[in-house]
């Protein structure tokens, strides 16, 4: 009896001791005169991180409509580690530009390195400090206007492949709709393989593709990759001694393969006949004496950036068109007015299409491809809360900012989540009144903006002007009428996918 009361006890201690762990963090803010969101023990203040119930975004969603009215910041919990929820776009904005030396690391450098994971260690994404200044300025002629241009006609004619393939899909699909997620999933596999690498891979048939399944793969989480969320969610201190990787040591290995593989082919033809990102790569590699892995490393930089992000605003843009035919109608005007005598839209012409990019930045606006960011205080800094009360954040401590909750509220768009895309037009001030204000996030802001934004706007627009200026496009009924996101996805894709109704223009 003795013993079963001690074995009892124990367990009861013991609980005790882990219930006591889970709180531990709980009511730090306010110690610290930081008003604080509500809180699970262990699971913090955005429970779907671990129920899985509903996408993550709208726990956001609702701390950020909660507290936005009265106050600029509000102190959460991301599992046990504490973040300061950034409420104000005018902050999101000096956080991002004008006080960017107290920020320039992203919070989830400290999850991997260049040991757990050599690919994307080395991308400028994950690194800190004079490491990415450093790396991310050998990568940014890569992605120069006139490399762009180079790489232009190229684009073209794999748009005219896309075209043909979705004649071909929309005479066999009768009324069941194309799958837009995995149709320009492969369209962008093809472009982006042909203008960094140099090589053709043929995703837009219906053949097997084990480019196209690795490229599918990348974006989902492993067993482990989940593990280790978990992990440090509940420990976040783990961090700073265990790492996880984005490549698994099969997709790596795959990747060194083929980057190997179009460097030994480029070099047999003479890597100076074409003018593309494996050519700029191939110089580098001269004048910095790089191996094959950083060279991966760094076209895996330019891929990842121009695959599932870039796919999915052509999808987003083309459901949004599909749902305003008005809209449809008038960048099909625009697109038509702007066709030149050889029968295409020059480079030149797809940079000014002042509709065609309202409607690309509306898309991307409504479907954020990186919905929230976290980044690190890499120095001391006070901030100012909405009633006069200032708090001094502490270096290594961590800002979130919900781009989606920006991009959604209602005070800074008008019916948020309608598909506008007049709001964006040069008259209202344009992408960049809203970007200035703080207030349009799609490609991030500041020295860290997206290094890939105009590389992928210039694939994604010239898929768009060939669609609209051959097909009629409508939603099909399998696409579901709101835009409820998928719980189960960390990228904003629509519950039950995007299906599109293509009909040829004659």
């Amino acid at each position: 009896m003795d013993s079963w009361l001690v074995t009892l006890s124990l367990f009861v201690g013991a609980l005790g001791v882990f219930y006591i762990f889970l709180i531990w963090n709980l009511g730090s803010w306010k110690k610290r005169g930081v008003p604080e969101a509500k809180s699970y023990p262990g699971i913090g203040t955005f429970p779907s991180l671990f129920t899985q119930k509903r996408n993550v975004v709208y726990d956001y969603d609702e701390v950020y409509r909660q507290y936005r009215s009265t106050n600029k910041f509000v102190g959460v919990y991301n599992g046990r580690e504490p973040q300061l929820f950034i409420l104000d776009p005018d902050l999101v904005h000096r956080i991002h530009v004008n006080d960017f030396k107290h920020f320039h690391d992203n919070a989830l450098s400290d999850t991997i390195d260049e040991k757990s994971d050599a690919i994307v260690g080395n991308n400028p994404f994950f690194l800190r400090g004079e490491e990415w200044k450093e790396r991310r300025n050998e990568l940014v002629p890569g992605m120069s206007p006139n490399r762009i241009k180079n790489v232009y006609p190229v684009t073209l004619e794999i748009c005219k492949r896309l075209t043909d393939f979705i004649r071909q899909q929309a005479g066999e699909q009768n009324n069941n709709g194309i799958g837009a997620y995995e149709l320009f999933l492969r369209y962008t596999t093809e472009v982006v393989s042909d203008c960094v690498l140099g090589i053709h891979v043929g995703t837009l048939n219906n053949e097997p593709s084990s480019f196209l399944d690795r490229i599918k793969n990348l974006f989902h989480l492993t067993p482990s990759q989940i593990m280790y969320q978990i992990a440090i969610a509940f420990i976040p201190s783990l961090k700073k001694i265990l790492k996880t990787k984005f490549f698994t040591t099969t997709n790596a290995q795959y990747f060194l393969n083929l980057m190997s593989d179009s460097i030994a082919l480029r070099q047999k033809e003479g890597h100076s006949q074409r003018a593309d990102f494996l050519n700029f790569l191939l110089q580098l590699k001269e004048k910095k004496n790089y191996n094959n892995l950083i060279l991966t490393a760094h076209a895996m930089t330019f891929l990842t950036d121009g695959f599932l992000t870039t796919s999915q605003s052509i999808a987003h843009c083309l459901l949004g068109l599909a749902r305003n035919p008005r809209a449809q109608e008038k960048l099909r005007e625009e697109i038509l007015s702007n066709i030149n005598e050889e029968g295409f839209v020059s480079f030149e012409s797809l940079s000014e299409m002042p509709y065609l990019d309202a409607c690309f930045n509306e898309a991307i606006r409504l479907f954020s491809p990186l919905s929230a960011n976290t980044k690190l205080c890499t120095q001391p800094y006070t901030f100012v809360n909405s009633d006069g009360t200032s708090f001094q954040m502490k270096k290594g401590e961590i800002v979130f900012i919900s781009y989606r909750s920006i991009h959604h509220d209602e005070r800074y768009y008008k019916n948020p989540e309608e598909y506008i895309p007049e709001r964006f037009l040069p008259e209202n001030g344009g992408v960049k009144k809203f970007r200035e204000e703080g207030k349009y996030l799609g490609f991030g802001d500041g020295p860290r903006i997206c290094m890939g934004m105009r590389f992928g706007a210039t694939q994604a627009k010239a898929a768009i002007v060939e669609i609209i200026r051959n097909f009629h496009v409508k939603v099909n009924s399998k696409t579901s009428n709101d835009n409820l996101l998928d719980k189960h996805e960390i990228v904003a894709v629509l519950d039950g996918g995007i299906w599109l109704d293509f009909t040829p223009i004659n």
